[in-house]
């Protein structure tokens, strides 16, 4: 059997991370890297998915909740507005095979660093 991924581990609480939001199907941590003011990580409880192509196929419902929480952050903390990015292989910097999705807000006239 494969070891838990970072995120499992994270929910497990084997390993220190912030979780912002728990739902019945997912989480959400901010991204210990941030690459914009406002940078969270939403992810499903389920290890089941490595990417978003994946989950997209496998279970569309799961993925809606990731987006559903994806707005919930952003209507806190960055006036409803948010760029949603799933990074999908690793020549696109997807490090972990977990799928997430990162959240990203508060952006200074739309410039991204490192995406």
């Amino acid at each position: 059997m494969a070891e838990p991924s970072i995120f499992t581990r994270i929910l497990n609480g084997d390993i220190p991370g912030e979780i912002v939001i728990d739902t019945g199907t997912v989480f959400a941590i901010r991204d210990i890297n941030p690459q914009a003011p406002l940078h969270m990580l939403v992810i499903p409880k389920t290890e089941q998915y490595r990417d978003v192509t994946e989950l997209a196929a496998g279970d569309p419902a799961l993925m809606a909740d990731m987006v559903a929480v994806a707005k919930q952050i952003a209507d806190e903390h960055a006036n409803g507005e948010y760029r949603l990015i799933f990074n999908n292989g690793p020549s696109v910097a997807q490090s972990v095979f977990h799928v997430h999705a990162h959240v990203l807000g508060n952006l200074e006239e739309n410039k991204l660093v490192g995406f």
